[in-house]
C-alpha cells in the first residue's frame, strides 16, 4: 500500500483545525477533542447540541472537500470490513482508556501546554513508530 503525500493540503488540513480549535475555546471556553465530543453528544442533553453543530460541520466540511471542491479525491483502498471495524472499536476503546484521542491531546492538549497530553502524544508516537518497525521489519 503506497500513500500518496501532498504537504501543501496536509499544512492547510492542520491550520483550519488548529483555528477551529482555537475559536471553540476562546469563544465557548470548549476544548475541540473528537473523542470527548461524540461521548458528550451520545448524551443527548439540550445542553449538548452545539457538539452536534460541531460534529455536523465537520461531516459536512468533509463531503464539500471530497465531493465540491477541485481538489485531489482522497484516496481509497481496498480494506478488509472487519479489520476496519475492529480497528475502530480498538481505537475508541483507546481513546476512553488515555482520556482523549491523538487528535484531542495534539492539537488542543499541546495547544494548552498540558503534561498529560504531551505524555499521551509521545506514547502514540513511540507506539507507532514500534509498530511500524515491527510491520515493516520482522512481520514482512
Amino acid at each position: 500500500m503506497e500513500i500518496e503525500s501532498n504537504w501543501i493540503n496536509g499544512l492547510i488540513g492542520g491550520i483550519l483545525i488548529g483555528i477551529s480549535a482555537t475559536i471553540l475555546l476562546v469563544f465557548n471556553g470548549r476544548i475541540a477533542g473528537i473523542s470527548g465530543m461524540i461521548n458528550g453528544a451520545l448524551e443527548f442533553a439540550t445542553s449538548q447540541i452545539w457538539r452536534w453543530y460541531f460534529l455536523g460541520g465537520m461531516l459536512i466540511g468533509g463531503l464539500i472537500y471530497e465531493y465540491l471542491l477541485p481538489l485531489p479525491n482522497t484516496p481509497r483502498y481496498n480494506l478488509d470490513l472487519m479489520a476496519m471495524i475492529m480497528g475502530g472499536f480498538l481505537v475508541g476503546f483507546g481513546t476512553r482508556m488515555g482520556n482523549g484521542c491523538t487528535s484531542g491531546h495534539g492539537v488542543c492538549g499541546l495547544g494548552r501546554l498540558s503534561v498529560r497530553s504531551l505524555t499521551a502524544v509521545i506514547s502514540f508516537l513511540a507506539s507507532g513508530m514500534v509498530t511500524v518497525y515491527i510491520l515493516k521489519h520482522m512481520i514482512g
